[in-house]
């Protein structure tokens, strides 16, 4: 990916006890990314969140969650995220999770690798 000022970043939100064929949904997610050639994705743990079924998950040590909210975020090209998007939604719908996905304007600034 080239420096875009029209990328997108999509976000892909989903708990972390969701599986697809006894594997985290969110490390398939990543590896069908890198399988697509996206640009890079970036996995987050949240401490604390609820979705559309309400219910609070949190990492507090009284009330220990094994399903704290987990984003995935991708950036790269809107063709190329929209394509993903339909993989992503079979996924969901394969291993009967739950979850939300949004995608914002990004504007790239820098994407290069280290030394």
């Amino acid at each position: 990916m080239i420096n875009d000022p029209n990328a997108k970043l999509l976000r892909i939100f989903l708990g972390e006890s969701d599986k697809y064929h006894q594997q985290p949904l969110y490390e398939t997610i990543v590896f069908e990314a890198k399988k697509q050639s996206l640009s890079g994705a970036t996995v987050t743990r949240g401490i604390m969140g609820f979705g559309a079924n309400s219910k609070i998950h949190t990492a507090k040590l009284f009330d220990i969650s094994s399903d704290l909210p987990i984003i995935v975020e991708i950036v790269d090209t809107l063709e190329k995220i929209n394509d993903f998007i339909k993989i992503v939604e079979q996924l969901f719908e394969e291993s009967k999770s739950g979850g939300l996905i949004t995608i914002e304007k990004a504007e790239v600034i820098r994407y290069k690798s280290g030394k």
